[in-house]
């Protein structure tokens, strides 16, 4: 089967094209290794350079292009669907599939519509949370999109109930969570790792990774931590990712923070903590995202405990999980006192891409 794919070429700060990153990288990229030809079309909302990357070998036919609109130029983007068509038209595909933000999923609908061909949504997030949602118009032409869609994934059960109630008459939406480099986060030696992060060795730390501001609830953590210290004066709270001045960081001795980590060093933290937190903010977002934290840190054998939000509440156990500060408190400490492994499977990229497959070929052929 034929398929082009679209989506933005930047992703969580990562160029899915030369690093290969994550969802955007991986569900072109694991089609193709089950025998697709896949062609990718991204557009760059920066600066990246045009051009095209063929990664086609023995065992994959995997094509990607870049097209971006800089300086005076970006006046002419609206003419990007139009210069997609073309190219479709001269090698036309089986079906398309529209990712990564609401303007590449109404482009993709568009594409579908005008070369009558099946089309098929993507979503790694509640995208009316983000800031593109307040362009007029663009969620009822998003919503259009979703309605003549024939399959819908999502990265989280809970989004994907969200969108079959607003679209009844899409009959295939099912979840498809990202999942993480195994390669990268696998479980590890903590001495070791905690020797190459130049932490304590011999003193429980608890900790996370990732976005340190209010938007990402991490209050719940710095809340809990005051707790945590009068309750256990010998652990550590160790933290690494973006802050920003209206969170301030725990002005405390026992407060390590590393800055900013290569996606390889975070994974390094996670083989070195003795608990790891995720708060999630109970709102638009969070209530339909899931993170992949959660599979990074369970991968590295971590004992985890999230908010009690979204998809975690289904992936998770009772005692992993917390409303609220003191209870955050309440149970790490109990994780810290006795640590437990609670042995949930990681899937494979492959495996989640298999079930989109098994669609295309029941839908579309």
């Amino acid at each position: 089967m034929k398929i082009a794919f679209l989506c933005k070429r930047k992703y969580m700060s990562k160029d899915v094209i030369l690093d290969k990153y994550a969802r955007l990288y991986e569900i072109p990229n694991q089609l193709a290794l089950l025998g697709h030809d896949v062609e990718c079309f991204c557009l760059s909302y920066q600066s990246h350079d045009d051009g095209t990357w063929d990664e086609s070998n023995h065992s994959k036919k995997l094509k990607w292009h870049s097209k971006s609109y800089t300086n005076w130029k970006k006046l002419s983007i609206w003419n990007y669907p139009f210069y997609l068509l073309n190219l479709l038209r001269e090698n036309k595909p089986d079906v398309i599939i529209g990712a990564s933000d609401m303007p590449h999923i109404i482009i993709g609908a568009w594409l579908a519509k005008k070369l009558d061909i099946p089309f098929v949504v993507d979503l790694y997030d509640n995208f009316e949370a983000y800031g593109q949602a307040q362009i007029p118009l663009i969620k009822i032409l998003f919503h259009r999109a979703l309605n003549q869609a024939q399959v819908i994934t999502t990265t989280s059960q809970t989004l994907a109930v969200k969108i079959q109630t607003e679209h009844p008459n899409v009959k295939n939406i099912f979840a498809m969570p990202s999942v993480i480099n195994q390669n990268i986060f696998k479980v590890g030696n903590k001495s070791e790792a905690r020797k190459f992060l130049s932490l304590p060795l011999n003193t429980p730390l608890i900790g996370t990774a990732g976005g340190l501001t209010k938007m990402k609830s991490i209050h719940d953590l710095f809340d809990a931590w005051e707790i945590i210290k009068k309750e256990n004066p010998q652990s550590y709270l160790v933290l690494a990712g973006p802050t920003e001045p209206a969170t301030p960081l725990p002005d405390d001795d026992n407060v390590i923070y590393l800055g900013l980590l290569t996606h390889q060093d975070v994974a390094t933290l996670f083989q070195a903590l003795d608990v790891g937190v995720m708060c999630i903010p109970d709102d638009e977002f969070g209530r339909y995202c899931f993170p992949q934290k959660a599979y990074e840190m369970l991968a590295c054998n971590l004992n985890v405990i999230s908010s009690a939000i979204g998809d975690m509440v289904y992936l998770l156990e009772d005692d992993q999980l917390f409303t609220n500060s003191e209870e955050l408190a309440i149970k790490s400490l109990e994780k810290l006192n006795h640590l437990k492994n609670h042995n949930i499977d990681v899937p494979t990229w492959r495996s989640s891409i298999n079930k989109l497959n098994k669609e295309l070929h029941l839908f579309f052929t």
